[in-house]
Formats: C-alpha cells, sequence, structure tokens
C-alpha cells in the first residue's frame, strides 16, 4: 500500500537570512560591546519586547550569545537571531 503524501506547509526559517557583511558587523559590535561591559539595546528575531542588556558570554560552539539584562537574568539568544544592536535611547 502507497502512502499518500500530505502536502507540506512551507516552513517559517528558524533564522533571519543576512549577507556575510551584516553577520560580520554584528559580531565586531558583540566583540565591542561585550570587551567594554557596554549595556545595548538588541533587537531579536522573533520577539516582541527588544532585549536590554550586557554582553556576558559568546559561546562558539553553540553560537550562543549570553546577555544579562537590568534584573540580571541571563537571556541565551542565538548570534544569527540578532537583527540590530543599538544604543539605549534615555
Amino acid at each position: 500500500m502507497a502512502k499518500t503524501k500530505t502536502p507540506t506547509k512551507k516552513k517559517e526559517p528558524k533564522h533571519p537570512e543576512r549577507d556575510e557583511f551584516d553577520l560580520e558587523e554584528i559580531a565586531n559590535t558583540l566583540t565591542e560591546v561585550m570587551e567594554e561591559k557596554q549595556t545595548k539595546v538588541f533587537t531579536i528575531y522573533k520577539r516582541d519586547e527588544p532585549l536590554e542588556g550586557i554582553v556576558t558570554n559568546m559561546d562558539a560552539n553553540t553560537k550562543l550569545i549570553h546577555i544579562k539584562d537590568k534584573y540580571f537574568n541571563v537571556h541565551k539568544v542565538h548570534f544569527l537571531d540578532i537583527l540590530k544592536i543599538s544604543d539605549i535611547d534615555y
């Protein structure tokens, strides 16, 4: 008996697509922000609210960026999900 194929839905991409230049720019900014322990605002893919905090760790193996917010909660965000890094607007 042959199996009938169910139509596959077009899945939403796991991470947004960007070019090499954008990714390199974000990587450089992350390194700088971590070294200088600067508080920044991170715009993250599929997240309603921007995340404000400092980068405490960048794990090269998992590609997770650890961002500590003002409440000392650590958020592990995939490198490819970081859309934008900006200064805090007061």
